[in-house]
């Protein structure tokens, strides 16, 4: 389990989480959502040790994060938005330089994967376009076989049979009890595969819930008018798209961008809801 708690962090003077807590059961594929700049990509760099706390704790399966054991190592790896590739280097040199490091590597998941993104493991990453080589660094993050994935905005790049792709390889691996942090602005790429939601404010958790839960407080309904106690709606090409307390139980499908849009427009009412 990932434990983050009472956590500061800071760049220099500029303040980027305050008092943070937030856990992250294993078994579980997290979508990590929010505005621009509220610390999303850092916070998964303080999950896997790349930055240090300012104060509190970040804890993986027991062990702190930023003092970077081989044991919490081997268990985590982290995929940021853009990587640095050696030009000359390909899929199947880089796979090999990090293998030695992790026990649980399969090198015949790497070519299966690599073979399902349609991507050629010999290929100079230098030839590659930006998608080719993205869909090449999902297919090395995963055949590590670690128990945490941690991936930031793995949709940049790709096309949309590739986006689907994605997510049928994630959805197996999510099977198979793997946790996954997903941190994305491209929220209807993940919709039905991301679960918990987690949404991050300007030094809070404004939301930490599953779907099921998400759908039994706020209902997200399709009618002709914008109701009056919505807190948040949305005109549509049939109509408004609303989102409402739910006190009735009714039952409805979770549309994520309107969720956003609620929780940032209401902080208090959310909070109150959730508490």
């Amino acid at each position: 389990m990932i434990e983050i708690r009472n956590l500061d962090f800071s760049y220099k003077k500029s303040p980027v989480f305050s008092n943070i807590n937030i856990s992250f059961p294993n078994g579980a594929v997290y979508g990590l959502l929010g505005e621009n700049g509220v610390g999303k990509t850092t916070l998964l760099k303080l999950i896997c040790g790349l930055q240090r706390p300012t104060a509190g704790t970040c804890m993986v399966d027991g062990m702190t994060s930023h003092d970077r054991l081989p044991a919490m190592l081997q268990s985590i790896v982290f995929m940021p938005d853009e990587v640095q590739l050696p030009d000359n280097a390909t899929p199947q040199l880089f796979v090999d330089d990090l293998a030695p490091f992790y026990p649980t590597f399969s090198y015949g998941l790497f070519l299966h994967l690599m073979q399902e993104l349609e991507v050629d493991p010999r290929r100079k990453f230098r030839e590659m376009s930006f998608g080719q080589q993205k869909k090449s660094l999902i297919a090395v993050s995963l055949s590590l076989g670690t128990e945490y994935v941690l991936l930031d905005e793995p949709t940049n790049g790709l096309d949309i049979p590739s986006k689907a792709q994605l997510r049928s390889i994630l959805s197996k691996r999510a099977e198979e009890r793997c946790t996954i942090i997903i941190s994305t602005h491209q929220v209807k790429d993940v919709e039905n595969l991301i679960d918990p939601i987690v949404i991050l404010n300007h030094n809070e958790v404004l939301l930490n819930a599953s779907v099921q839960r998400i759908t039994e407080k706020l209902c997200f309904e399709y009618g002709a008018e914008q109701r009056a106690d919505a807190l948040y709606s949305e005109l549509m090409p049939q109509g408004y798209m609303n989102v409402v307390p739910n006190t009735t139980g009714e039952e409805s499908q979770l549309n994520i961008e309107a969720l956003f849009n609620a929780v940032l427009r209401n902080k208090n009412t959310i909070k109150m809801l959730f508490q």
